[in-house]
């Protein structure tokens, strides 16, 4: 086991290569660019795999342009593409992009290396050399990448070993360590990491994990205990079948509980995150580790109380580093002190007694399986203890959206803000986008006002199949610098929409009077 405390990992992320590889993953060329940038500049990626030559014309199109903006910010070196065995072939494509780094696809087990090629160890040695020779020539640095290299180590180590000893002469500068099928555990990749570590001391070794058992990531972790230099990662765990190991995840287990350095930006994983789902249309679970929305909420009240007295129920793993924040939960398993922190928020203060029948109402809606926000609290109070009601400041008085074949929907709506009647239409690329667009021409043009902007749409269908069944939305918006959500239930979706919508206009109108 290595000093690990005294070393910098470095982060190789292949988001934009394996993690395309995900079922139904592909990005378009100016996704990719945005991805690359957002890698590197906003949280300082060591190096980045972009793609793999001679895909398509796509791809290439995409490697150049990614090429030429890293060629003028000073992070060419930065870039690499998976290349084959394949004589000059894939060197020219990488090449013609404007790369600098080959990323060499040879076999790490004899099987791989017989069947898929039909060559012999040395003949697929060979054939590695001249590939690697040739790229040197064109000036590119070289990676090798041992495919297959787990069942290699499980099946016949010597021929992973007889690699190495052919290769180690050559001008390779890292040879990475795949467990291409996902089937290792900690204890076997300790044990084959400190090994060709201990063979092989002069040379760089990096690890690719994945997540077919649900180890990769604790996979990485035995890695970096054996020796390795480098860790490959996507962003969201994104890969072909279960995935890859998640960059959040890892970095944390680097910083937490191994110790070392990386370079990576930790504030900036959350913004990560919720681009390459909105690019990849493949959604984070709620409750993925850092970057899953309720990994940073408290749902017992006991836990909440723990916290006020003092952070009883809180880790190094503290949702500020990530650049969010921890939040109490409101349901059936809510205490006084889960409700406090959410009014603490708020501004508002109760009594006990009404403490104890604000909190009986919201048990009572956590049975009936209703989702309580932070924003429906004063509704909830004013319920409960029969306040009078504020009256809206915005009231829909009527809409109409339409939908045909061929063309755009449109919605025509009149609304009434603070008594003063308001009406506007717009097309859009759906019901409700039409609407809201027809709602920001009577603030931003109309009014001269901000429109909050929307950050997330859930939309939440009961199993069963019944045509008639309540849609919950739930709309997450940021306005001021303050995000926030709100809630829409109806038969119909669009009309549920619509409805958290307008009690988010409600909410602004309050905080703004």
């Amino acid at each position: 086991m290595t000093d690990s405390s005294t070393r910098n990992i470095e982060i190789m992320d292949t988001t934009l290569r394996d993690g395309e590889q995900t079922s139904g993953v592909s990005f378009l060329p100016h996704e990719k660019l945005t991805i690359a940038r957002m890698l590197i500049d906003d949280l300082h990626v060591d190096r980045i795999e972009v793609a793999s030559a001679r895909v398509s014309n796509g791809e290439m199109d995409s490697t150049k342009s990614i090429c030429r903006w890293a060629e003028k910010s000073g992070h060419l070196n930065k870039i690499e593409v998976l290349g084959f065995i394949d004589g000059t072939k894939s060197v020219d494509w990488i090449c013609e992009c404007g790369g600098k780094v080959i990323n060499l696809l040879a076999k790490g087990s004899e099987k791989h290396c017989t069947a898929q090629l039909g060559k012999t160890p040395a003949e697929h040695v060979e054939d590695i050399k001249q590939v690697v020779a040739y790229a040197k020539s064109k000036g590119l640095g070289v990676n090798v990448y041992l495919e297959d290299w787990s069942n290699g180590m499980v099946r016949k180590p010597k021929y992973v070993y007889n690699m190495l000893e052919a290769l180690k002469e050559e001008s390779i500068d890292r040879f990475m360590l795949p467990d291409t099928l996902g089937i290792l555990n900690p204890t076997l990749v300790g044990k084959f990491i400190a090994d060709i570590t201990a063979r092989f001391p002069q040379l760089r070794f990096d690890f690719h994990a994945h997540n077919d058992y649900d180890l990769a990531v604790s996979n990485i972790f035995a890695a970096v205990e054996a020796g390795v230099c480098g860790l490959h990662t996507t962003i969201n765990g994104l890969g072909e079948r279960a995935g890859n190991a998640s960059l959040a995840s890892v970095q944390a287990i680097l910083k937490d509980h191994i110790h070392c350095t990386t370079n990576i930006c930790e504030e900036r994983l959350m913004a990560a995150s919720k681009m390459v789902e909105s690019f990849a249309g493949i959604s984070i679970a709620s409750n993925q580790p850092i970057v899953g929305e309720n990994v940073f909420t408290q749902v017992a009240g006991v836990h909440a109380d723990g916290d006020k007295k003092d952070k009883l129920y809180c880790s190094a793993l503290k949702p500020e580093r990530f650049g969010r924040k921890r939040e109490y939960a409101l349901g059936k398993n809510s205490g006084k002190a889960s409700i406090q922190k959410n009014l603490e928020e708020l501004g508002l203060e109760l009594d006990d007694d009404s403490m104890r029948k604000v909190t009986a109402k919201i048990i009572e809606l956590g049975d009936k399986k209703e989702l309580v926000t932070q924003e429906d609290l004063p509704f909830i109070i004013s319920d409960v203890l029969k306040h009078s009601v504020e009256e809206d400041k915005v009231r829909l008085l009527g809409y109409n959206v339409a939908l045909c074949n061929g063309l755009k929907p449109t919605c025509a709506l009149k609304l009434d803000i603070n008594g003063q009647v308001y009406e506007e239409n717009s097309s859009g690329d759906g019901q409700y986008d039409a609407f809201v667009r027809a709602l920001r021409k009577i603030y931003k043009v109309t009014l001269q006002r901000k429109f909050p902007m929307l950050t997330n749409y859930v939309v939440s269908i009961p199993p069963g199949g019944r045509t008639d069944a309540f849609v919950q939305t739930i709309i997450t918006w940021e306005h001021g610098g303050k995000i926030f959500k709100t809630r829409g239930l109806d038969a119909d979706q669009t009309e549920a929409a619509i409805k958290a919508t307008v009690k988010m206009l409600n909410i602004i109108e309050n905080n703004n009077s």
